[in-house]
């Protein structure tokens, strides 16, 4: 190897970017209708996503009431649930997901307090 393409291969290496890619996130939200609680709850999750997230995650909103026989498939005792399919592990969270601070811990984006 010549010394330009030892140093432009040295130079490639300095310029990348650190750390491992950032993970992608799959997303369920049950909700139970179009109630006051539910509305919150999807606005809720699509704020935090988009501040926390934008651009690696996928949300899939599931209406139980549309789609009862999902509850049971996906063990769903009370809505709005918040399933974190991936990254691993598989993470629930219960509520109108109004604190964010509950929210990110339970997607693991920050440290219990």
């Amino acid at each position: 190897m010549n010394r330009k393409s030892l140093h432009d291969s040295a130079s490639a290496f300095e310029q990348a970017p650190l750390g491992a890619p950032e993970k992608h996130y799959t997303l369920k939200l049950y909700v139970a209708g179009s109630s006051p609680q539910s509305v919150r709850a999807i606005a809720n999750v699509k704020k935090i996503c988009e501040e926390y997230l934008h651009g690696r995650y996928e949300l899939q909103v599931i209406d139980l009431y549309q789609q009862p026989q999902l509850a049971q498939g996906e063990q769903i005792i009370a809505a709005p649930t918040l399933i974190k399919k991936l990254p691993l592990p598989l993470r629930r969270i219960i509520g109108d997901m109004s604190s964010a601070e509950r929210v990110l811990v339970g997607l693991d984006l920050r440290k219990k307090a």
